[in-house]
């Protein structure tokens, strides 16, 4: 297991576990990642992932084996992913101290020495 690149509040937890319940994924991995695009040049994706691949970093945090491809790591290093519920419903929330601007719709982003492929939005 390797040091954690993110963290997931409690909170997030308890809605991946219900995720992964409701999905039959329960012996999965939650996948972390960082893919171009975006009106920032960046976007996050998460996921379900059945194994590890030969790149990935793994740790626990409440139960969950999360995987983030090592180059990924620095981008999202101190990452903090919340599960925000509302009147409107629920979401995700990423925090990512490494970006140094997003865009309007808040998936979107890019760091100071990663600027992605920027597209309309």
């Amino acid at each position: 297991m390797t040091e954690e690149i993110v963290h997931i509040t409690e909170a997030a937890a308890l809605q991946i576990k219900e995720m992964m319940k409701e999905n039959n994924e329960e012996n999965a991995y939650l996948r972390v990642a960082v893919k171009g695009g975006g009106c920032s040049g960046l976007s996050y994706g998460m996921g379900f992932s059945p194994e590890k691949e030969e790149n990935d970093q793994l740790f626990e945090q409440f139960g969950i084996r999360v995987l983030v491809d090592q180059n990924d790591g620095p981008i999202l290093k101190g990452t903090k992913i919340d599960f925000k519920q509302s009147l409107m419903g629920g979401g995700f929330t990423i925090d990512n101290p490494n970006a140094i601007a997003s865009c309007g719709c808040g998936s979107s982003f890019r760091t100071a020495k990663v600027a992605g492929t920027p597209e309309e939005c």
